[in-house]
């Protein structure tokens, strides 16, 4: 007799990858599932989520829209998830950015793979970039700064 899955493990790599599986099978582009105070939320080039439901009690999470200010005028894009971090959509095409580049909101500014989906990450903020923080192909933490932008210029 097998035990039943505890609630805080219901959503694990193992299923999580297996969500994306049949998302790619069925051509899905959204899946948004709930299980106790436990849901994922994973969306085709968008977002993985995997945290408490919106019915569970939990502290207040920074609002994801606005990147955190430095150095009075700088702002800085993070990582929205953990995975991996790529500079252009191949190996052999140009970088989404460089050093200097103006961006807009919904330039895109870099892909993050997580469990085989390869997420576009839009800058969401307009300026130029001062600064590159991570390497191409390097791993990435949620919150982590991956770019630097002076929106005044």
């Amino acid at each position: 007799m097998s035990a039943a899955p505890k609630p805080d493990d219901f959503f694990n790599t193992k299923q999580i990858r297996r969500l994306i599986s049949l998302m790619e099978k069925h051509d899905l582009a959204e899946v948004d599932l709930k299980n106790a105070d436990q849901r994922v939320r994973i969306k085709r080039g968008g977002e993985v989520v995997v945290g408490p439901s919106a019915a569970a009690p939990r502290a207040a999470a920074p609002a994801a829209a606005a990147p955190p200010a430095v150095d009075s005028k700088m702002v800085v894009i993070t990582s929205p998830m953990v995975g991996t971090f790529y500079r252009a959509s191949g190996p052999d095409s140009a970088a989404f950015i460089k050093v200097g580049d103006r961006i807009g909101p919904e330039k895109t500014v870099c892909i993050i793979e997580a469990m085989k989906v390869f997420n576009e990450i839009p800058a969401g903020v307009s300026g130029q970039v001062v600064a590159v923080l991570v390497e191409n192909g390097h791993p990435v933490e949620f919150g982590q700064p991956l770019i630097k932008v002076d929106p005044e210029k």
